[in-house]
């Protein structure tokens, strides 16, 4: 059953863009994007496109919620429907009381119609048909649709037309024949069609400071201001971006004023396994480094990864995960590598974990990761997604504290070792099983060690002896429990008489929202729990054993989540319930008010007491 359009909403309405990629029409839907934003309109933008390069179908979608719901809402009320492949997809797709806005060039297909969609037919290709250019005939028809969209949907015109002249600033000659056919659009629209739509944009002061940007910008500015030198990588999907946006910073905030030569070092190595080596060494040897990869790379990088835990060697990696396994889907969204970057690697290893749910958690977790690895001298994983990584969200502002320094963990200097300081590599010093280090070269007699992946005691020295070794490993696992007093800790939202709690993490976060205010209109109230961070801590476990049933939401197939909480908490299956998305397009909140409703009924919560807020 189709979802239906409302009448007379203004500023809550959905819009897909279906185009072909490789036509160029990713610079229009942006502009689009952007137009809402600049009209003081919370968004969210979506962009589903396909991993070839050229030719398959892609969709971008954008939401439009004066209400601030910027989760993907799944449903659709104008579809502008570009791609003859997808035209039949498209057309199936639209709510019922929906707008189909397409290039009537061709006679529409009446085999494709509906009687419960509205059809809104323009001459784009004959808008155009004055460039020579096949390319340029292309580019210019997407703005044209972006011209009649601002006719349909009340855009304000000079709001486009200054963001025309912004990215093409001091280029006349792409300024004027892009206002041409905005304008040649707006003004078929308003001929043809009774304007605006029952849905429309209407400016509101809904904003604030915040900001235009995707988790992976975000993430690249969060190394730069972490003080990272160092980036070792190996191009993939969906993380590519990250190191070419730390690339960018770099260029303008990393190269010697005086010689103009680099600060950091950004090398792209031959395949992960390399990628994960230079920063283990980078780090080894007293620089802030890090790699940024998926799932495919991860499983390449697990022998280093064991490598890092087991010698103890600080080490900084950004998992933009995405769907497998194997090659999986590319370009689609999942939280799938929970298991595989909690256990990387073979042996018994446990990482450190971090789930950023925003552009600006993921600006502070990169800073917080690098102060983590080094405080525990251990891998730290941030946990993005395909999701955050690479669609611009619409994000808080970042906020820096000038106070920051580093923290570089426990590292005798020149002084402590020159005084006579004592120092075995893997002593328990301080009763935190973290032990001390040092960086190459501090001292030129004392301080040295070998760095090994082979048996070692707690002096660093080799050996086959199982106590030795066991000791060893036995500091290890306390050193995570140390981890679990020092990562952040889980953000909680409570309802009072409620005995029912929804744990979840990452980019549920938005669609969350949405779908708790859903619930608790529909009499089902809930205490939620947002996840930051692995090793578990304190307040998440209490807040398990503070609720009779907790559900569990997650973006993949085997409950994965699931698994490492039963596993590290020793926590009842039965109190446990799956919330599992795992089709690799952005969870919904309709989803997630389905899933819950399959539990519980409004009457089948009682009150508990002691939750914190």
């Amino acid at each position: 059953m189709r979802n239906k359009v409302s009448a007379g909403r203004c500023n809550e309405f959905v819009i897909r863009c279906a185009n072909v990629n490789g036509t160029g029409s990713a610079s229009a839907n942006v502009l689009l994007a952007k137009a809402f934003y600049r009209m003081g309109l919370p968004i969210a933008a979506k962009n589903m496109f396909p991993s070839n390069i050229q030719g398959l179908p892609t969709w971008y979608e954008i939401r439009v919620s004066e209400a601030g719901h910027t989760g993907r809402r799944g449903s659709v009320d104008l579809t502008v429907a570009m791609n003859p492949q997808s035209f039949r997809e498209d057309v199936a797709g639209v709510c019922s009381g929906g707008y189909i806005l397409y290039d009537s060039t061709k006679p529409l297909n009446p085999a494709v119609k509906r009687d419960d969609v509205t059809f809104l037919g323009l001459p784009f290709i004959e808008m155009v048909r004055q460039h020579a250019d096949p390319r340029q005939r292309l580019l210019f028809k997407n703005i044209c649709y972006v011209g009649a969209l601002s006719a349909l949907l009340a855009i304000e015109f000079e709001v486009l037309t200054a963001l025309l002249g912004e990215k093409f600033r001091g280029k006349q000659k792409l300024i004027t024949p892009n206002i041409e056919a905005l304008t040649a659009g707006r003004d078929a629209a308003l001929a043809a069609f009774a304007c605006p739509l029952p849905f429309y944009a209407e400016r509101r002061d809904l904003i604030g400071d915040k900001i235009l940007v995707s988790g992976n910008k975000a993430c690249a500015l969060g190394c730069v201001y972490a003080g990272a030198t160092v980036a070792a990588w190996y191009p993939i999907t969906p993380s590519t971006s990250l190191v070419e946006e730390f690339g960018k910073y770099c260029a303008a905030y990393r190269v010697d004023e005086a010689s103009g030569h680099n600060k950091v070092a950004i090398i792209q190595v031959e395949d992960e396994l390399a990628a994960i080596g230079a920063v283990i060494g980078a780090m080894w040897n007293g620089a802030r480094a890090f790699t940024a990869t998926s799932g495919p790379g991860l499983s390449l990088m697990s022998e280093f990864l064991g490598l890092a835990y087991y010698a103890e060697i600080p080490t900084v990696l950004f998992n933009v995960q995405r769907t497998g396994p194997s090659t999986g889907m590319p370009t689609r969204t999942q939280q799938s590598d929970i298991i595989a970057a909690a256990y990387a690697s073979h042996g018994d290893t446990k990482h450190v974990l971090l789930f950023p749910s925003s552009p600006r958690e993921c600006f502070e977790f990169a800073i917080v990761a690098f102060d983590l690895a080094e405080r525990l001298q251990t891998p730290v994983f941030v946990m993005c997604d395909l999701d955050l990584g690479m669609n611009t969200w619409l994000s808080e502002a970042f906020v820096w504290d000038e106070s920051y320094r580093p923290d570089r963990g426990k590292v005798l200097d020149y002084a402590a070792l020159e005084s006579g300081t004592s120092f075995d590599r893997y002593l328990d010093v301080d009763g935190d099983a973290i032990p001390y280090r040092t960086y190459p070269g501090t001292h030129p007699s004392r301080g040295a060690y070998f760095t090994r992946g082979s048996g070692h005691n707690k002096y660093g020295r080799y050996t086959e002896d199982s106590s030795q070794y066991t000791e060893n490993v036995d500091r290890l696992r306390r050193k995570f429990d140390t981890a679990a007093t020092l990562v952040p800790e889980a953000l909680i939202e409570a309802t009072p008489g409620s005995s029912l709690g929804i744990l979840y993490f990452g980019t549920t976060a938005e669609p969350m929202r949405e779908a708790l205010e859903g619930l608790g209109q529909r009499g089902i109230q809930l205490d939620a729990l947002r996840l930051l961070a692995f090793p578990f801590t304190e307040g998440v476990l209490k807040f398990i054993e503070q609720h009779q049933t907790v559900f569990v939401v997650e973006q993949n197939r085997d409950a994965q989540l699931r698994t490492l909480l039963l596993a590290e908490a020793g926590i009842a299956p039965e109190k446990l319930i799956s919330v599992l998305y795992y089709g690799g397009l952005p969870v919904t909140a309709e989803f997630l008010i389905d899933s819950v409703r399959e539990h519980v009924a409004p009457e089948d919560h009682v009150a508990v007491t002691g939750v914190a807020s």
